[in-house]
């Protein structure tokens, strides 16, 4: 993995590179701007760096995937929407969960090459590499009903949308993003229709869950408990995925009563994808290490992350982007060091989003791109 970090006048892009001779590259950008001025300011800034970026570094990419971190959603996806018309056609994530520097938005963009995207239905869409159809679904709502119900109608929504593609959740969904509005209040609900849900369509214990991440967030619907994101990829076959399991460092999600995967690796021809799961200061009991010291907790759950790519064959320096998940805003800056001291180049953004359990005050997830 190839890292740049390009600055601008008060926006800076940070970038990771996969290139290979023959073949697609794949880039990740997370692009964060300076503190001042209106929320439009901020986001023309960032827009403006990102496309600078993308044409000078990503030439031939297009991106298949945007998200964007909001300080208040409520009032900036508007907003947000209106700058991207004519802009972008693709699977774009809204979610609010502010930046820790201060600003008022950040993103995370994905972009491979010689891709097309094609709108399915709402907010799924498709493109064409690696030899197969991937599909991005981004900020999927609903808003009737409890966090249980509207995560069962989410996931049932989901499923229907990818049969309509030839696919399904159990087949070929890879990765999931639930993002819980009050998520110490909420979370169960999440938990229990998922639960139900994948117990409906065969995911259990037995067989394989999904990697993912539980975290908080919010959209613009006042009346929405939870909003998801997820990657599917279709005539994936069973043999080119493997589910990571950390068994040194981490126990079964099952075991205190989730359904996910720790992360899954996905091979292709001539490179291995792997999704690490939203990751904290965990040990093979399903215990909370280090409570109250989120300094000795950022270090082990740098150590569950590892183990979990090692088992992939990989290591921090395949790590294509990280997302930093603080419950107390006060932690940023010995957190912030602690990563710019090990991962000075790495794309990283640090958001205020309380973890899925009050005791973990850190989660950290990534995505790495290892070659063959």
């Amino acid at each position: 993995m190839d890292y740049r970090i390009i600055d601008y006048k008060d926006a800076s892009v940070q970038m990771a590179s996969f290139e290979v001779k023959e073949g697609c590259g794949e880039y990740h950008l997370l692009a964060r701007v300076s503190p001042e001025g209106s929320f439009q300011q901020q986001l023309d800034l960032l827009h403006n760096a990102l496309g600078k970026a993308i044409e000078d570094e990503c030439k031939g990419a297009v991106p298949v995937f945007i998200r964007y971190f909001l300080s208040d959603v409520a009032n900036q996806t508007e907003l947000l929407y209106k700058s991207l018309e004519g802009h972008f056609n693709g699977a774009v994530s809204v979610i609010g969960q502010p930046p820790l520097d201060g600003s008022k938005v950040a993103v995370w963009v994905y972009l491979v090459t010689d891709a097309e995207n094609v709108r399915l239905e709402d907010s799924l869409w498709s493109a064409d590499y690696l030899g197969h159809t991937h599909l991005w679904l981004g900020s999927a709502s609903e808003e009737e009903g409890d966090s249980e119900i509207q995560t069962a109608r989410l996931l049932d929504s989901y499923d229907e949308a990818l049969k309509a593609q030839g696919c399904d959740i159990a087949g070929n969904c890879i990765r999931t993003w639930l993002f819980v509005q009050d998520v110490d209040v909420n979370y169960t609900g999440v938990v229990v229709g998922r639960r139900n849900k994948f117990a409906q369509i065969g995911l259990t214990e037995n067989t394989h869950y999904i990697a993912s991440t539980g975290i908080a967030g919010s959209n613009e619907f006042r009346d929405s408990s939870v909003t998801m994101d997820a990657y599917a990829v279709k005539d994936i076959s069973p043999e080119q995925i493997t589910y990571l399991k950390g068994s040194t460092h981490l126990n079964p999600t099952h075991e205190y009563g989730v359904t996910f995967e720790r992360g899954t690796a996905v091979d292709y021809e001539d490179r291995r994808h792997i999704f690490i799961s939203g990751t904290a200061s965990i040990d093979n009991k399903g215990e909370i290490l280090h409570p109250g010291d989120v300094c000795r907790q950022t270090g082990r759950m740098w150590e569950n992350v590892e183990v979990l790519l090692a088992e992939a064959g990989a290591g921090f320096d395949d790590v294509a982007q990280m997302i930093v998940y603080l419950r107390d805003i006060a932690d940023y800056q010995a957190v912030r060091k602690m990563y710019e001291a090990r991962f000075p180049n790495h794309p990283k953004v640090f958001l205020w989003a309380p973890v899925c359990r009050p005791g973990w005050l850190v989660e950290m997830e990534c995505i790495a791109v290892k070659g063959k």
